[in-house]
């Protein structure tokens, strides 16, 4: 009997943020292809890791704020099957676990909403709210942050997360 593994990536989640999308995609990746590498069991999985984060920091580089280009669920759902492919392919399910960390926050931010508010539902059909708005992104807009500081921090925990994930595989 076959052993068999899914990962599920939540890239969705970051909606109108496609800075914050891309950059996060592009450093797991490209996270992802570096430890393909030092593990030395595909180098063609690492040289695809590489060019896809390469086209995600490209596309971020082009599409700066404000963005004039949405990429849409098409593009990152397929971001989320390659982050998933790779980390099946090269067995780091954890790290991958660790690097997406943020689509992991986003993801269970929306559940935890809707769970919330389906749980709390009065005799009128209206429940209460965790959060301001769901995902997360939306909330820490609306309690006074901006889009570049929403993209920024979310940036510094992607890189964080990436690199705690080296160490820790």
């Amino acid at each position: 009997m076959s052993q068999r593994k899914y990962a599920i990536i939540g890239t969705g989640a970051i909606g109108g943020y496609y800075g914050a999308r891309l950059q996060q995609a592009g450093f797991d990746v490209h996270f992802l292809g570096l430890s393909a590498l030092l593990q030395a069991s595909d180098p063609q999985l690492a040289l695809f890791c590489i060019c896809m984060s390469g086209a995600c920091v490209g596309f971020v580089m082009h599409n700066r704020n404000p963005a004039k280009v949405f990429m849409g669920d098409t593009g990152s759902l397929a971001l989320g099957g390659a982050l998933a492919a790779v980390g099946v392919s090269t067995q780091q399910l954890f790290p991958l676990l660790i690097i997406s960390g943020i689509f992991f926050a986003e993801s269970l931010s929306v559940i935890a909403q809707v769970g919330y508010y389906k749980a709390t539902k009065d005799e009128n059909g209206v429940g209460k709210r965790l959060l301001k708005m769901s995902p997360l992104h939306h909330h820490l807009e609306l309690s006074g942050w901006s889009e570049i500081q929403v993209v920024g921090v979310f940036y510094a925990i992607a890189l964080f997360l990436s690199v705690l994930s080296i160490f820790l595989s």
